[in-house]
C-alpha cells in the first residue's frame, strides 16, 4: 500500500527503541515468585508481556494484583537505568527525524509514564519528542485509541493515516488501527502468518535506518509508493 507522509510518528518504546527484555523478565520473575507461582521462561516473557501491568495483572494475579504490581515496579525500578540500552541505530534516527521540519514525534508505551519520562531522559531523548505518554497517563492505557489522542493533543494534528504508530508486536498494529493510524512493524522478524489477523500493517521494516529512509523519503515526495511485500 502506498504510505502517506507522516505529519506525526507515535513509537512504541520497549523493544522498538530500547532494549527491555532482560529487565522486564527479571521482574517479572520475581512477581512471580513473590505470589507463589512458577515464573515464565524469557520466550514466555517475549510471548506474553503486551498490555500495561493495571490491564494485565488483575488478569495474571486476580485480587493480588495491587502486591504484584508493587513487586514488579520495585525490582524494576531498581535496575531499569543501569541496564537501559538503545537499540542499533535508534538514536541516530531520532536525531534525523527529529531534524525534519513539520514532524511530530512522540512515544506511546504500556511502561508507566513516570518511568518512561526517567528513560527518555537518561538516553538525552527525551529532547526529541513532542510527547511521552505511558502507562496511566491517559485514562485507558495502549492498544485503546486515548493514548493517541494525548499524544497528539494540543499538536493540531488528529489521529489518522498521517500519523505513523511504529511498534514491534501486535499491541501496536491494534492501537494504530483502533486510532485510525498507518501501523508499521520495527523490528528484525518479519511478520508471521496470521500473526495480525485482520488488523491493517501497512509495512514491515528491520530496522531503525530503514525507518528513517522511508519517513525522510515520505517527507520529501509526499507519500510512499507500494513495494513488493507490502502488507494490504
Amino acid at each position: 500500500m502506498t504510505l502517506p507522509c507522516p505529519k506525526a510518528i507515535l513509537f512504541d518504546w520497549d523493544n522498538t527503541l530500547v532494549d527491555s527484555w532482560s529487565v522486564i523478565h527479571h521482574a517479572m520473575t520475581a512477581t512471580f515468585e513473590a505470589m507463589g507461582r512458577r515464573p515464565w521462561t524469557l520466550e514466555e516473557t517475549r510471548r506474553n508481556v503486551r498490555k500495561s501491568a493495571r490491564d494485565s495483572f488483575p488478569e495474571l494475579f486476580g485480587d493480588r494484583a495491587e502486591e504484584a504490581t508493587a513487586v514488579f515496579y520495585r525490582t524494576y525500578e531498581a535496575d531499569h537505568l543501569s541496564q537501559l540500552r538503545a537499540l542499533p541505530g535508534a538514536g541516530e534516527m531520532l536525531h534525523a527525524l527529529a531534524a525534519a521540519e513539520n514532524l511530530l514525534l512522540g512515544v506511546v508505551s504500556n511502561k508507566r509514564g513516570r518511568l518512561l519520562r526517567l528513560e527518555a531522559a537518561e538516553l538525552g531523548w527525551d529532547k526529541y519528542f513532542d510527547a511521552l505518554v505511558g502507562a496511566a497517563d491517559a485514562t485507558h492505557d495502549k492498544p485503546a485509541r486515548e493514548v493517541v489522542d494525548l499524544a497528539l493533543a494540543g499538536s493540531g494534528i488528529p489521529a489518522g493515516p498521517a500519523v505513523w504508530f511504529v511498534g514491534d508486536t501486535d499491541i501496536d498494529v491494534l492501537c494504530a488501527c483502533n486510532s485510525g493510524c498507518t501501523a508499521v512493524l520495527l523490528r528484525d522478524a518479519p511478520p508471521a502468518a496470521g500473526e495480525f489477523g485482520g488488523l491493517r500493517l501497512a509495512r514491515h521494516l528491520a530496522d531503525c535506518g530503514a525507518l528513517a529512509k522511508l519517513a525522510l523519503g515520505a517527507l520529501e515526495k509526499g507519500s510512499v509508493g507500494p513495494q513488493i511485500g507490502d502488507f494490504a
